[in-house]
């Protein structure tokens, strides 16, 4: 036992190295990128640099999420004023509603909540808010789901869509919730997340990217690939948002039936994860289109796992730990571009939408954003915006 004990305090002192070489790393990267980036809204980058999406874009919150992760921990008040004139640009979003959708947890909880958990402005509490009521106005009572997009293009209906995204934009809800002490926000929250265990998780613990519903009448029509490569494939950064999505779901409301349904997914990720820990972009895909990894699905898989292990016994959180604590070292050791200058991503190989041949094989904001999470889940540096 003894024995034990001290090959374990071995393994964390070794842990804890390579953790805070790899935080610094970051840290110093993106205080390079920020000169240049900005208050702008990366989204992948394009050889070697970061494009300039536009704020109404459904990641437009990581970069600034990211700056305020590393500002917690470094005190670089560049890096706040930063995340703080990316919250303000985007109230132009948030005042124009018809650029809005689902995504407004990932725009929000990275910007105002992350803004008002850390220096308590209430400015940013009310832009938090009155995004949380324009996503619980998304809500629908037939079949239960919060819409996913507008119309891409006249004529298009898609409003019975629901994808599997969308259990990280729950947050928001259940923060509201907390914050303004009604509890209608965490109703419509648990309701989807209801709905997502019975209809988008498979029995095996593979996941739908999205599911179609009748908008008037609630039925189920079909599941659709979307970014995997077909309906009964499995999409990696579907199940990397499932297994987060779900544990922050047990989180906040201690539901046990989300745990399980995490673990399960959990445990089909794992398995089939290749050698170096770093999924493919799907794992049902042939072979001959699997050769592209998603290092975001192993970044956002990774901060979810580590969160996973606080919510179970000690037997199990080691596995879930673990395997979190391999796929960030990976990342840190095989995908990392610490010594290339040339490239303002932090890790590469991320697949953005293969189906479409967009942004293949690129460093993406949101892999970056779950990479520094994760590694400040392992420096036990919260808090962390989405609980």
């Amino acid at each position: 036992m003894i024995d034990w004990l001290v090959e374990r305090m071995e393994m964390d002192m070794m842990k804890q190295e390579w953790v805070e070489e790899a935080w610094h790393k970051a840290l110093k990267k993106t205080q390079h990128n920020s000169v240049r980036i900005g208050s702008g809204f990366p989204h992948a980058s394009q050889g070697g640099m970061y494009d300039s999406a536009e704020p109404y874009w459904w990641t437009a919150g990581f970069w600034p999420g990211m700056l305020w992760l590393l500002y917690n921990d470094s005190g670089d008040e560049s890096l706040k004023l930063i995340a703080e004139a990316c919250e303000g640009r985007l109230d132009s979003v948030l005042n124009d509603y018809v650029r809005l959708d689902h995504d407004l947890g990932f725009m929000w909880t990275l910007t105002s909540v992350a803004s008002y958990k850390l220096s308590g402005n209430e400015d940013s509490k009310v832009r938090a808010l009155k995004a949380a009521n324009f996503l619980a106005a998304r809500f629908n009572i037939k079949g239960s789901f919060i819409r996913a997009w507008n119309p891409w293009y006249e004529g298009e209906d898609n409003s019975g869509y629901a994808i599997i995204d969308c259990v990280m934009n729950m947050p928001l809800l259940f923060w509201a919730s907390e914050i303004s002490g009604d509890p209608r926000y965490r109703h419509i929250a648990e309701a989807h997340m209801d709905m997502v265990m019975e209809h988008f998780i498979r029995p095996d613990g593979s996941v739908y990217h999205i599911v179609r519903f009748d908008p008037h009448t609630g039925e189920v029509i079909e599941g659709i690939g979307g970014q995997g490569y077909a309906a009964e494939s499995a999409w990696s950064r579907g199940s990397a948002w499932a297994i987060y999505g779900l544990t922050l779901a047990y989180h906040h409301t201690g539901k046990t039936d989300y745990l399980e349904a995490a673990k399960r997914v959990s445990h089909f990720f794992l398995t089939r994860l290749p050698q170096d820990h770093v999924p493919h972009w799907d794992f049902r895909a042939p072979m001959e289109e699997r050769q592209y990894r998603d290092s975001s699905a192993g970044a956002c898989a990774a901060s979810g796992l580590l969160l996973l292990a606080e919510k179970v016994d000690e037997v199990e959180a080691a596995v879930y730990r673990d395997s979190a604590i391999r796929i960030l070292k990976s990342l840190y050791e095989n995908y990392g571009t610490w010594d290339d200058m040339n490239e303002e991503g932090l890790i590469l190989h991320g697949t953005s939408n293969y189906p479409q041949g967009t942004n293949i094989d690129v460093p993406l904001i949101y892999g970056d954003y779950f990479y520094v999470e994760g590694l400040a889940r392992l420096k036990e540096k919260g808090p962390f915006y989405w609980e």
